[in-house]
């Protein structure tokens, strides 16, 4: 049985992933689909649509085999760290084949050989990155215009690395060649939508982020989005937003993040994960004027701190994930644990092969204590169960009691 291994968020799952999923599995010959996803803070530092067992259903509907949540410190982290874990953790579980990744280029040859060099990160390429940040280019401004630098006066001509799922691709190959993995590595061409494209142009394919956008600042009803997700995407979002567990974004966190930052000294700020260069002063002057979190970050954006970055540093405020805890994880060393959120009767297969290949240890049952990492993700969860209102069967301790789920009873689930 040939195995392999996707990378995503599925924040929502829609025609495009479904498209990925497919193709992926005939470009690499393989019989059975593992994917590594996100839980329910992602990597642009933003909580998810739905929860992270929501989006596991949506890909047991779609047929994925095994779902594997990529740990907290890795989910929202930069483009390199967010690879490596994925990729470490399949690269550990011993039964993944082969990872296949989107790209705007559709075209892994020129990734190769970038990456076996700046895998080692040679010293004129470190000195072109900071020179790209001492001139206050953003992080992966600065690193495309670094790698991109370096490749043509190493004679490898221009390389189209500064597309997102380019560089993410990239990522992926860096994180294989510094691992010494045996996985194969295969790109499929991102089709119709691109990557951070908010307007529709195809009438079955849009980007995640035009679809949140139609939810979000357009208010449309939730059937507008049947033409570009699977009918089984739609079923799940419909099914969580009646419960009332979804549409989930910043709005629902804004009390107790401005609480946090209310009741701290910039000094304190300073000691979160990626806060850094006085950033710290810009967030604490905008809390005292912005009534939500995307004025806060809208007033203390600059050309060096987009976006993105600075919703990573509030959500590592709201997550309580300073700077000395995310360096006691050495993050560079890889993921220490498979959490496994989901699977199908092959993926069961998968996961008893893996626990006599595995590398590192597979919860399928998580309690305090297993791992500190692990800790994080089972608070992070609280967290975000906690914004969501207290109906229903869903406490926000339900991390405690949740089980992987299976094809079946999502099956079951599907028909009642």
């Amino acid at each position: 049985m040939k195995t392999v291994g996707l990378v995503v968020e599925y924040n929502p799952l829609h025609n495009g992933h479904r498209y990925h999923y497919e193709a992926a599995k005939e470009a690499t010959g393989a019989d059975a689909c593992v994917i590594v996803m996100s839980g329910n803070f992602l990597q642009r530092g933003e909580p998810a649509l739905v929860s992270k067992w929501a989006r596991a259903e949506m890909a047991l509907r779609l047929g994925v085999d095994l779902v594997i949540e990529l740990p907290v410190p890795y989910a929202t982290a930069t483009a390199e760290l967010f690879a490596l874990g994925a990729v470490s953790i399949m690269d550990r579980l011993g039964v993944v084949d082969a990872v296949c990744f989107g790209s705007e280029s559709g075209d892994i040859e020129w990734m190769r050989p970038l990456a076996r060099v700046l895998a080692d990160e040679p010293p004129a390429f470190a000195e072109a990155l900071r020179e790209g940040l001492s001139e206050g280019l953003p992080y992966p401004s600065a690193y495309a215009r670094a790698a991109g630098h370096y490749m043509q006066a190493a004679g490898y001509g221009t390389v189209p690395i500064d597309q997102p799922n380019n560089i993410l691709g990239l990522n992926y190959l860096i994180a294989l060649e510094r691992l010494g993995s045996r996985m194969e590595a295969a790109t499929i061409k991102r089709q119709k939508a691109e990557y951070h494209q908010e307007t529709i142009t195809d009438a079955r394919i849009a980007s995640a982020t035009a679809l949140r956008k139609l939810l979000f600042e357009d208010r449309a009803p939730l059937g507008e989005l049947a033409s570009y997700v699977p009918k089984t995407t739609l079923d799940v979002l419909k099914q969580e937003f009646a419960a009332g567990y979804g549409p989930m974004s910043w709005d629902a966190f804004r009390q107790p993040l401005f609480h946090r930052l209310l009741t701290m000294s910039p000094a304190e700020l300073a000691g979160y994960h990626e806060v850094e260069e006085g950033i710290e002063h810009r967030i604490m002057q905008a809390v005292k004027s912005a009534s939500s979190v995307q004025e806060i970050i809208a007033m203390a954006k600059t050309k060096r701190f987009t976006w993105n970055r600075l919703q990573r540093m509030l959500l590592s405020v709201l997550l309580d994930l300073t700077k000395s805890k995310m360096q006691a994880f050495d993050l560079k060393s890889g993921a220490p644990y498979a959490r496994v959120l989901g699977f199908s009767d092959r993926g069961r297969e998968l996961l008893h092969l893996a626990k006599t290949k595995s590398t590192i240890p597979l919860y399928t049952n998580v309690r305090d204590g297993l791992h500190p990492m692990l800790d994080v993700d089972i608070r992070a969860n609280a967290v975000y169960r906690l914004a969501q209102p207290q109906t229903g069967d869903r406490p926000f301790t339900e991390e405690y009691r949740s089980r992987p789920l299976t094809s079946a009873s999502v099956s079951a689930a599907s028909d009642n």
